[in-house]
């Protein structure tokens, strides 16, 4: 095993977190909304190695949980709106703040995994696989 400096990662989760390349900072790191590029057009990282799954959604679920509650209990306790008031205001602001923080939870994720070469980001670990998924040949369909 050889070694190999250690990527920084602050910088990296802070790239991935404003949706740019971990390691430049420069190239977008989203092809589409939450789709991640296989390389960074400025530098050529590989990034298809990522496995941000289902880790964004939970962490989003927790920030925007941390956010919405304390908000509605101090409203239900300030003001005691109706529950239609209650629904109206808060299931779209949920939503919204969801669907805005879930690619820049992703980015940072995608540079945490960078930083720590993790799922294949180290060249030289098993789990590095040279060929990205939509370059391989199409096989033929496995019967079962």
């Amino acid at each position: 095993m050889s070694f190999q400096p250690a990527r920084p990662v602050g910088p990296a989760m802070k790239n991935g977190f404003r949706l740019r390349c971990p390691k430049c900072g420069e190239g977008p790191l989203f092809s589409s909304y939450l789709k991640v590029n296989e390389r960074c057009a400025a530098c050529g990282e590989e990034l298809w190695h990522h496995r941000a799954d289902d880790a964004p959604p939970y962490m989003v679920i927790t920030i925007v949980g941390h956010i919405i509650v304390p908000a509605v209990l101090a409203v239900e306790i300030a003001w005691h709106p109706a529950e239609w008031v209650h629904m109206a205001v808060w299931l779209p602001l949920t939503l919204i703040l969801s669907l805005l923080l879930l690619p820049p939870v992703k980015g940072a994720l995608v540079g945490y995994q960078w930083a720590l070469r993790m799922h294949g980001f180290d060249p030289t670990s098993e789990e590095h696989d040279p060929v990205p998924p939509s370059r391989r040949p199409q096989g033929l369909a496995r019967s079962t």
